[in-house]
């Protein structure tokens, strides 16, 4: 057994038992967002999960070399209480930006393949390439920390009022609702395979200097954030804010748009991580280039997948050695916790909660009713997506009920909301598919003009939308309510978002789904075939 961890910011823990995967983020079980620090209680997860003890662990994997004195201290003393003294023999450290392309490479069904890693930082760098060739990976280049294409999109989020490392997608969505006006290429370019960040600066002092670039009262910054977040975009502070954010996503695109083109010439598919990988909006403009058949957007491409990439690229070069390195398809992320019927019946009994069974249909009909429906089933999903087992359910063809959504989640009213549809309906709702759908909300499309007027609540203001293709074989309950959905109204799509409040992890437990659901005051919990009313 091979486990990988990742100590840092978006904390987690992976186990690998031969063709077996279990994996969970810290926050999920602390109900911590983003978590930094030691994943204890993933690690005692995955190895309850699947019935392991400390000594069946062969190999402990953990992705990010560099680390303060202090808290490799903190690191080695924790496994040596979870594996004993005897821990560090199984030790072996995976560099960052190599265990975010080994998550992509490794799981793209690819033998070759360019495996491309870009962030803000990780152990010095911000970006590496490598190709990829029966299961070696070979770097051929790279872009230091200073010269970050994430972090001079974390300084645009922090110079509009927002969270840098946490709340680029708010950027990202603001910046539909207006043109770029700002040509950005002085700040940061592309030099033949890497970046170069002509400010010379990174953090709060790049902030500073595109403040002065923008002039951008910075000192005030949330207070606009904040009119931002409450629906207000007409004041003219807010359009310049709104300006900024779409300048910053044109010349992120631009970027991304010069090192897919380099990269094509190569004529490899191309496997991808990273956080800037989020950016569904410049994965779109690399898939025109590559095609949905050839660009694989790892699904936990933040550093939350960093302990599953370190895990892979372990046991890969181990198969390598012994011959045995064959390529392999992810086919889902349902890898995390799940809880039975009875646990669930015993928890609504001592709640005191009224509760009946409900099917597909039943489903189907809260959904047609233009309900708010709480859908807990099965493993939780690895990675930032709820991908239909924790996840909250709506009627996608009633505009009205974004309000409702963010009211209830305290959500900001210009972030969009996406869909999950049937499998065979994509090529239907999304004009510019080429390909294989995408299965896990990794990638931006137009919404052909039908879905556009069918289901206007997951259609963005610019007309893109992101979705999720559902498969029967691979999630047949929430496949067939989806289809029960469409033999009721004629639409296979249903409005999916994260069951969690706003800036709180996704629930991963009956008990955080029944809290979230009171908290949320959604109209319906499903809770693993359970209907719960409010």
């Amino acid at each position: 057994m091979i486990l990988g961890i990742h100590d840092g910011h978006d904390a987690g823990a992976v186990l690998i038992n031969g063709d077996r995967v279990f994996a969970v983020n810290e926050e999920r079980l602390n109900r911590v967002k983003k978590y930094r620090g030691f994943p204890i209680l993933s690690v005692r997860k995955v190895m309850e999960m699947a019935g392991a003890r400390p000594e069946d662990v062969e190999i402990i994997a953990v992705a990010g070399i560099f680390r303060k004195q202090k808290r490799l201290l903190e690191l080695e003393t924790n496994l040596r209480a979870l594996f004993g003294p005897g821990f560090k023999e199984k030790v072996i450290f995976v560099e960052h930006h190599l265990a975010h392309s080994a998550s992509a490479y490794y799981t793209s069904g690819w033998r070759d393949a360019l495996a491309v890693s870009i962030d803000a930082a990780g152990d010095g760098l911000s970006a590496s390439i490598y190709i990829a060739r029966d299961g070696e990976m070979i770097r051929i280049a790279q872009s230091t920390y200073l010269d970050s294409p994430g972090d001079f999109y974390a300084s645009v989020t922090e110079l509009l009022g927002f969270k840098p490392m946490r709340h680029e997608g708010k950027v990202m969505s603001l910046a539909a609702y207006g043109r770029p006006t700002y040509d950005l290429s002085s700040i940061i370019e592309l030099n033949g395979l890497s970046f170069d960040n002509h400010l010379g600066t990174i953090g709060i002092e790049a902030t500073r200097k595109l403040a002065e670039l923008f002039g951008y009262p910075l000192r005030h910054s949330k207070e606009i954030a904040l009119q931002m977040k409450r629906g207000n975009l007409e004041g003219k502070l807010q359009k310049k804010a709104i300006e900024i954010a779409a300048s910053a996503q044109a010349h992120l695109e631009k970027l991304m748009e010069e090192l897919g083109l380099k990269l094509r010439s190569r004529s490899l598919p191309l496997a991808y991580a990273g956080g800037v990988a989020q950016n569904v909006k410049a994965n779109a403009v690399l898939r025109k280039i590559f095609g949905d058949d050839s660009l694989w957007v790892f699904p936990a491409m933040d550093d939350g997948g960093l302990a599953f990439g370190a895990a892979v690229f372990v046991k890969a070069q181990f198969e390598r050695l012994d011959g045995r390195w064959r390529p392999s398809r992810l086919e889902h992320v349902y890898l995390g916790p799940s809880y039975g019927p009875e646990e669930v019946e015993e928890l609504l009994k001592k709640e005191g909660v009224e509760f009946e069974e409900a099917d597909v249909s039943f489903i189907a009909d809260a959904l047609v009713e233009r309900k708010l429906v709480g859908f807990f089933r099965g493993a939780m999903e690895f990675g930032p997506r709820a991908l239909g087992n924790r996840s909250i359910l709506a009627n996608p063809m009633d505009g009205t009920v974004k309000e409702r959504l963010n009211v209830a989640l305290k959500r900001d009213v210009f972030q969009p909301f996406a869909p999950s549809l049937l499998w065979e309906k994509a090529g239907e709702y999304l004009e510019d598919l080429n390909g294989r759908p995408n299965e896990f909300m990794t990638m931006s499309y137009t919404a052909s003009k039908s879905f556009r007027e069918l289901a206007p609540a997951v259609v963005h203001v610019d007309g893109t939308t992101r979705p999720q293709a559902v498969r029967e074989e691979i999630n047949p309950v929430y496949y067939g309510t989806i289809k029960a959905f469409e033999r009721k109204t004629g639409l296979g799509a249903v409005l999916n978002t994260s069951f969690n409040m706003h800036g709180e992890p996704i629930v991963c437990s009956p008990g955080d789904a029944l809290r979230t659901f009171r908290r949320a005051g959604l109209d319906l919990l499903i809770v693993e075939g359970y209907a719960v009313h409010q």
